[in-house]
């Protein structure tokens, strides 16, 4: 089995923005949901505020929540950590990371949660089978992702 770990190299600012969310493995704040959209502001204080959107099952309304994310104590690698409840930090780690950061694998210590993001709503199906595919040799439960945008 391949190492599930993050990334060595993150700049934050150019990790800010708004990214998709393609296929998830959900946690329990994303079970059901759908075109989610999360958007990064990295604020003065060095912690990104994010906005995440998205659609409940049979229902065209936009909800929205507000939470932090964490960089690393060093701050230049892919080790982050989520704030959704204070004071609960939760891992989020980025293992895969495109060079021109137009494609991001967010994934978990354990394997847990699993979220393929993109800056647009689709992605080629060539880069979607190579990420499962190194996904699934990280130990993730792939069966399990789901399709946030209908294409």
């Amino acid at each position: 089995m391949e190492k599930n770990a993050p990334v060595a190299k993150l700049d934050l600012k150019k990790y800010s923005g708004t990214w998709y969310s393609l296929y998830s493995i959900p946690t329990i704040f994303d079970k059901g949901s759908r075109e989610t959209t999360t958007r990064y502001t990295l604020n003065k204080d060095g912690f990104y505020d994010v906005l995440t959107t998205y659609k409940k099952p049979k229902d065209e309304k936009i909800y929205s929540r507000n939470s932090k994310m964490f960089p690393s104590d060093e701050g230049n690698n892919g080790e982050l950590q989520a704030q959704f409840i204070w004071p609960i930090k939760v891992d989020y780690w980025i293992i895969e990371l495109a060079d021109d950061y137009s494609y991001v694998v967010v994934g978990h210590p354990d394997r847990k949660f699993l979220f393929i993001m993109s800056r647009s709503q689709t992605m080629p199906k060539k880069t979607h089978d190579e990420i499962i595919s190194r996904c699934k040799a990280k130990g993730y439960e792939v069966a399990k992702l789901t399709a946030q945008f209908r294409g």
